[in-house]
């Protein structure tokens, strides 16, 4: 449920929603979801000093579901 919210949110965002990809995956400190765009909508999700980047885990830490969770936004140049 998380991962489809970030999905949607993000999706809104940027100039290339097809190419948003979230990925769930569990790690030590709980679950992470991974977010994946196109390299010229990178500075979209982040936006300026990082508030957009911010403002999207601080919703979803907000949801319902009550286990932890981190947002990461992944740089695919790389």
């Amino acid at each position: 449920m998380l991962r489809d919210a970030l999905e949607h949110l993000v999706k809104g965002i940027v100039d290339r929603p097809d190419e948003v990809r979230v990925r769930a995956r569990d790690s030590q400190r709980g679950e992470v979801l991974e977010v994946h765009v196109h390299p010229e909508d990178l500075g979209r999700v982040i936006g300026r000093g990082g508030r957009t980047a911010g403002a999207l885990r601080t919703v979803i830490g907000a949801l319902p579901g009550g286990r932890r969770v981190r947002v990461d936004v992944v740089d695919t140049d790389r």
